[in-house]
C-alpha cells in the first residue's frame, strides 16, 4: 500500500492523428487540494483526466500517481448484469480485506515484520477511515438518490442516469487517495449536488474534476487549472472558481492594456524609423570657409542619424515579432437600440394553455424588455413551453397571441437547419463578423453544418441569433456546449439584448446570478 499520495504531472504532451490536444501541461496536486479543470471545448480536460489515470499513454511527459486512485467516466465500469450489491461489495472489497488483514496481524505484533506491517495497513486504513465504511456506504446512496433502489436490482434495469450515480457513489464509498471525475454532476439533482460537494470538501485525498457545473467548481475547488492557451500556456489560479473569474478579468484588463500600449509603441517606432530620425538633418548648407568643418559635423550628425534609424529598426522588428494579439472580442448583440420596439408593448401572451400532460398553465404575458427565467424538474414542460411561445408546437387547448410584426427567435437543444448542405459562413448573416463571436471555430466556417456535431450546431445557431437579434429570444439550455468562459460573455452579452429574453435553464450559477423574474414549472402545473 503506497505511502505516496502525491498525484504529479510533467510536460504532458498528447497528440490525435494530426491535433495536438495536450502540450506542456504539468500539475502538481497535494491531499486535501482539490484541482477543477476549465478550458474550451476540445481543450483536452476528458485526455487530461484520463492520462492521469493510466487510461490513456502520454506522447511525452512522465505521471506519478499513487496507486490507489478512482477515475469517474461517462461509461460505467460495470457490466449491465450485475447487481446494486455487486457494486457497492466491489466498493468495499479492500476495505473488507484491511479490517482482515489488521485482524490477523494484530496477533503478531511481537514479530518485527508483522508490526512494521500491521502499521502501514493500519495508516491506510485510518486514511480510508475503514470503520465508517458501511455508514458511509449508507449515506452516499441516500445522498445520491440511490437509497430506494434495491440492491438486488441489475444495473440493466436501472436507468442511465442511476448508472452514472451508481458509478460516483461506489468511488464516494471507496474513498480512494486520489479521485479523478469527469462531468460528475452529470444526473444529479440540486440536492444530489450539494450532497456530492459537501462529501468531496471533506475527502484528505487529492480530487482532480472537469465540470461545466460552475456553482460545484466554486463550492469544491481550491484552485482552477485553466487549459485553454495563453500567452503563459497552461495556467494554474489559486482559489475558488469566483477567484478564477477575479483572475482572469484583471488578466484581461492587463493584457488590454498591453495590446494597447504596444501598438501605441509600434505606430511611434514605425513613424520614427521613417520620419523622425531622418528629420534631425543637417540641412543648411556650407558656407565656402566652412566647408571643412560642415563635413565633420555633418558626417557626425549622419552617424548619430544612422544610430538612432538602426535603434529604431531594431526595437520596430523585436515589438513586431513579440507583440501580444489583439484580445478577441467579447460576445456582443449587434442591434442598434435605438430601433429596437418600445419596452412597454405586449410581445406574446399564453391564455390557458394545455399540451396533452406535459404542460398545464394558465396566463402569461411577455413584454418588450423582459426578462424571465424557466426553471423545473426535468419533464416539467420547459422546453414544451419554449416551442408554444416560439409558434412551432400548438397547444391542445388555449390561446397563444403574437404581437404583429414581432421576430421570435428560438435556440432549441437539438438544431436542425433546413439547409444542411451549407456551411456556417454561408448560413450567417449578421452584421457582426461570425469570426469574432468565439462560437464558431475558424476551421468549421466552411463545413456543411450537417456534419458538425450537436454541439457545434447549437453554438452557429447562437451566433446566428446574436448576429442578428430577434425582438424576443428564446434559449432553451443556453450554456450546454459552451466553454465557461464563454458562458460568462454569453450572460453578460444578454443583458444588453434589445428585446425579451426568456430562458429554460438547469445552470445553478445563471440562475444564482439572475435579476429578472422567474417562472417554475413543476409537473406541468406552475409553481
Amino acid at each position: 500500500m503506497s505511502k505516496s499520495p502525491y498525484l504529479l504531472a510533467r510536460d504532458l504532451g498528447k497528440v490525435y492523428e494530426d491535433r495536438r490536444v495536450l502540450d506542456g501541461v504539468s500539475l502538481t496536486a497535494s491531499p486535501g487540494q482539490r484541482l477543477g479543470l476549465v478550458g474550451e471545448n476540445g481543450a483536452g480536460k476528458s485526455t487530461l483526466l484520463r492520462l492521469l489515470a493510466g487510461a490513456e499513454e502520454p506522447d511525452n511527459g512522465e505521471i506519478i500517481r499513487p496507486p490507489d486512485y478512482g477515475f469517474l467516466t461517462q461509461e460505467s465500469p460495470y457490466g449491465l448484469g450485475q447487481s446494486v450489491q455487486d457494486v457497492i461489495d466491489d466498493a468495499l472489497a479492500e476495505i473488507r480485506v484491511a479490517e482482515q488483514r489488521l485482524a490477523h496481524l494484530s496477533g503478531q505484533l511481537d514479530d518485527p515484520e508483522a508490526l512494521s506491517e500491521y502499521g502501514d495497513v493500519l495508516e491506510w486504513a485510518q486514511a480510508h477511515d475503514i470503520w465508517d465504511a458501511d455508514r458511509r456506504a449508507a449515506l452516499v446512496l441516500e445522498g445520491l438518490g440511490l437509497a430506494g433502489i434495491g440492491t438486488d436490482r441489475l444495473l440493466g434495469s436501472l436507468s442511465g442516469g442511476q448508472r452514472s450515480r451508481l458509478g460516483l457513489a461506489a468511488l464516494l464509498i471507496r474513498q480512494p487517495q486520489a479521485l479523478l471525475l469527469d462531468e460528475p454532476t452529470n444526473h444529479l439533482d440540486d440536492d444530489a449536488m450539494v450532497f456530492l460537494e459537501s462529501r468531496l470538501n471533506r475527502l484528505p485525498g487529492v480530487v482532480v474534476v472537469a465540470s461545466h457545473d460552475r456553482v460545484f467548481l466554486d463550492a469544491v475547488c481550491t484552485a482552477i487549472i485553466d487549459l485553454d492557451p495563453t500567452r503563459d500556456g497552461t495556467t494554474l489560479y489559486g482559489g475558488a472558481y469566483k477567484d478564477y473569474l477575479d483572475a482572469k478579468r484583471a488578466e484581461r484588463a492587463r493584457w488590454e492594456q498591453q495590446y494597447e500600449t504596444e501598438q501605441s509603441e509600434l505606430k511611434q517606432l514605425k513613424h520614427a524609423v521613417a520620419v523622425t530620425a531622418r528629420g534631425v538633418a543637417h540641412n543648411r548648407a556650407p558656407r565656402d570657409n566652412d566647408k571643412m568643418s560642415y563635413d565633420f559635423f555633418g558626417g557626425r550628425v549622419q552617424k548619430q542619424i544612422s544610430r538612432r534609424v538602426r535603434n529604431a529598426q531594431h526595437r520596430l522588428d523585436e515589438l513586431t515579432r513579440t507583440q501580444v494579439r489583439k484580445p478577441p472580442k467579447p460576445l456582443r448583440f449587434s442591434a442598434d437600440l435605438t430601433t429596437a420596439p418600445s419596452t412597454d408593448k405586449l410581445a406574446l401572451s399564453l391564455r390557458h394553455i394545455r399540451v396533452d400532460s406535459r404542460l398545464d398553465i394558465g396566463n402569461l404575458d411577455v413584454e418588450m424588455g423582459d426578462r424571465l427565467m424557466i426553471t423545473g424538474s426535468n419533464g416539467a414542460g420547459k422546453s414544451t413551453l419554449l416551442q408554444v411561445l416560439a409558434g412551432r408546437l400548438a397547444p391542445d387547448d388555449g390561446e397563444v397571441r403574437q404581437a404583429h410584426g414581432v421576430r421570435i427567435g428560438l435556440l432549441e437543444q437539438d438544431v436542425v437547419f433546413a439547409e444542411p448542405t451549407k456551411t456556417a459562413r454561408q448560413l450567417y448573416s449578421g452584421s457582426v463578423p461570425l469570426s469574432d463571436l468565439g462560437l464558431v471555430a475558424p476551421h468549421d466556417l466552411d463545413r456543411p453544418v450537417s456534419h458538425l456535431s450537436v454541439g457545434q450546431r447549437r453554438r452557429l445557431a447562437l451566433a446566428m441569433l446574436i448576429g442578428n437579434p430577434p425582438d424576443v429570444l428564446l434559449l432553451d439550455e443556453p450554456t450546454n456546449h459552451l466553454s465557461l468562459s464563454l458562458v460568462e460573455e454569453l450572460e453578460e452579452a444578454l443583458r444588453s439584448a434589445p428585446g425579451a429574453v426568456v430562458i429554460a435553464s438547469h445552470d445553478r450559477w445563471l440562475r444564482r446570478s439572475w435579476d429578472g423574474a422567474e417562472l417554475v414549472l413543476r409537473e406541468g402545473q406552475v409553481k
